[in-house]
């Protein structure tokens, strides 16, 4: 079944929802796919996320199948990188490897490789948005 994680765009000064979704077929061809007009560094997150949840001891995602990522809604652009922990935490909720609570919280941030959370730009928007 397919995980939600909440997370936000940066709308000029302000903040709007974007939903994340995270699907992963365990049949088929293993595939990484990020639908929902995400930029180049948004789509980079695919081996961001996959590195980072390897060597944070997880069964990475190139293992598990054909993963198909969601943002929505798809007619807003979304730019940098700040959908690599949404991302990430939405593949191990549908996975079963992390069992926690996602609703009502809103997700952002960066990942290095070692699966460090990053420091990310403009989140003062975000923040008095949430």
């Amino acid at each position: 079944m397919p995980s939600k994680i909440l997370s936000s765009a940066t709308i000029g000064l302000s903040g709007a929802i974007v939903e994340v979704e995270v699907d992963v077929l365990t049949q088929g061809l293993h595939n990484f796919t990020i639908v929902g007009l995400p930029d180049t560094a948004v789509k980079e997150s695919r081996d961001r996320v996959s590195s980072a949840i390897k060597n944070s001891g997880f069964t990475p995602p190139h293992q598990c199948g054909r993963i198909t990522v969601n943002l929505a809604p798809a007619d807003l652009q979304k730019s940098s990188p700040i959908y690599d922990v949404p991302i990430a935490l939405g593949f191990l909720v549908t996975t079963g490897q992390l069992s926690c609570r996602m609703d009502k919280k809103l997700f952002v941030g960066e990942l290095a490789l070692d699966g460090t959370v990053r420091q990310i730009n403009g989140i003062l928007p975000i923040v008095l948005f949430a």
